[in-house]
């Protein structure tokens, strides 16, 4: 039997139980999506046991979820604390809205921060599973390439971390409508359709990126899988229906903020088609280990997941995207091989043999290795994939901040702690480039760079130079302490920005702990 025929057998299958009004998952998916799971909770508790704090930051989505709470759930125009004038509220409000009931229940924010996010990273397995089992005809499959979701390092860094309160949703969201396109071009069942449009609808509603990947992916199935009217009107119907969802949103956007808002943030963080910098060469080295498997089913003529995998790698400038495809694309490739070597349709069988027993150990191998990998680059003192913007000290300092300066007040914040601090403080920043990108690229490069700049200084009048150069002079300067991160770059403070400080006029220490100084301008 060959791999085509196989997977036909298998998609009918599965057809005939959805007519069934079976769910999806059966009593033979248990065990793999058991195995599955396993991974996600391996990576998800050494995040948890060697972060303290959450990596990298969520504090602009804090402060957002706070202002729409304290606004009685209306969405506010603008989010304060983030430069002199704040930013636009144009994000996609779905998550936010969430963690707004959660943080007004009383949860602390950055505990909220460090542990949903797991939560979103664990539910968004069980899509890629489904989708990587149906593909390949393979349950070892699903499981492998979920398993390889769980432990990349890439993609932890943008779903567990505490951006994840909205990232690793979008996630879930977002491979959830990719499983159900993959049946809307297949079967072509009203029950994907509706699930289908749902989760895009979710997807929308959470994150702009991910539904680009929607997108483009849905366009991939019906190129590949179908290419009839039928089935474009099928995938027309979710992408109406997933608009109709989101369709309150972006008419409150329109209508407060106008179209300019969304053209200027697609100019920012490399924008659309921004993966093309790969034909220059700017690209993870790690997106050449998947290409043997690529060239293995191409030359099998088995087009769907290699043309997946290439689109995403030109499409987006942040290859977690591409990372995700190549999660399921390599164990396709070996269930392929093993399949053309010993053609046996196994799915749906229960069956164990000696295969899935070396599927399963396979797994189990991953979760171990990719569990002892992830435990020693989480506690390396430059942790490349979880930095933390937060310590004791940062907290005790913003504390500090909080209570004993006025409501006013403004800072220049140096290093990443600065992304947390008006969430934390209710303090505006005026350097910072969190949230400027729905002004422009034009006012975000600007504070990106002055960003940078600013948290590399060495001397009080560099300090105050860079924010000149966005037009403000602060009250107020944080300075952290011996080692802290920009833009998760590790960085070292010597003590020389300290000094100058404290030798110029014009600024008086104010509050010091063992890891902040802030300094205070002096009146006239």
């Amino acid at each position: 039997m060959s791999d085509r025929t196989g997977r036909l057998r298998a998609e009918a299958a599965d057809r005939g139980r959805r007519l069934r009004g079976d769910l999806p998952i059966g009593a033979g998916d248990r065990r793999w999506l058991a195995l599955a799971l396993l991974s996600g909770c391996v990576a998800v508790g050494v995040y948890l046991a060697t972060n303290p704090y959450p990596a990298y930051g969520a504090g602009l989505y804090t402060k957002a979820a706070t202002a729409i709470a304290a606004d009685g759930y209306v969405p506010p125009v603008r989010i304060a604390g983030y430069t002199a004038d704040g930013v636009p509220f144009a994000y996609p409000p779905l998550q936010l809205y969430l963690l707004a009931v959660v943080l007004d229940l009383g949860a602390d924010p950055v505990e909220v921060a460090r542990v949903l996010p797991g939560l979103g990273v664990l539910a968004a397995l069980v899509p890629v599973y489904l989708l990587g089992r149906d593909i390949t005809g393979s349950r070892p499959a699903g499981a492998a390439g979920a398993a390889a979701v769980a432990l990349n390092p890439q993609l932890l860094q943008w779903h567990v971390s505490a951006g994840g309160v909205v990232r690793s949703f979008a996630f879930l969201y977002a491979t959830t409508a990719i499983y159900a396109g993959y049946h809307v071009f297949g079967a072509g069942d009203r029950r994907s359709v509706a699930l289908g449009a749902v989760a895009f609808g979710a997807t929308l509603l959470a994150h702009p990126t991910y539904s680009l990947f929607v997108v483009a992916s849905y366009l991939l199935l019906w190129g590949v899988r179908d290419r009839s009217a039928d089935g474009l009107l099928r995938g027309a119907v979710v992408g109406l229906g997933g608009g109709l969802l989101a369709g309150p949103w972006v008419g409150w956007v329109l209508a407060t903020h106008g179209p300019a808002v969304f053209a200027a943030a697609a100019g920012t963080h490399g924008g659309v088609g921004g993966g093309l910098n790969v034909l220059a060469g700017e690209f993870s080295p790690f997106l050449l280990l998947p290409l043997p498997a690529v060239v293995y089913l191409l030359v099998e003529r088995e087009y769907l997941l290699p043309v997946w995998f290439l689109g995403t790698v030109l499409l987006f400038e942040q290859p977690r995207f591409a990372y995700a495809v190549a999660a399921v694309l390599v164990p396709a490739a070996g269930a392929t091989l093993l399949r053309s070597r010993d053609p046996v349709e196994r799915l749906g069988t229960g069956t164990v043999d000696g295969r899935a027993v070396g599927a399963a150990l396979l797994v189990l191998g991953l979760t171990v290795g990719g569990g002892a990998y992830l435990a020693y680059e989480m506690t390396l003192v430059t942790d490349p994939s979880t930095p933390e913007f937060l310590d004791d000290d940062a907290v005790e300092a913003m504390e500090w901040v909080g209570a004993e300066t006025p409501d006013g007040a403004t800072f220049v914040v140096l290093g990443d702690a600065a992304e947390w601090f008006p969430a934390l403080t209710d303090r505006t920043i005026l350097v910072g480039p969190w949230g400027v990108e729905w002004e422009g690229p034009r006012q975000y490069d600007g504070q990106f760079a002055a960003f940078e700049t600013v948290s590399a200084c060495h001397s009080a009048g560099c300090v105050e130079a860079v924010a000149g150069s966005v037009g403000e002079r602060p009250e107020y300067v944080y300075v952290p302490k011996g080692r802290y991160t920009v833009r998760g770059e590790p960085a070292v403070g010597f003590g020389t920005l300290e000094r100058s400080f404290d030798r110029s006029p014009r600024w008086e220490r104010a509050y010091e702990n063992d890891g902040v100084v802030v300094y205070r301008a002096v009146a006239g």
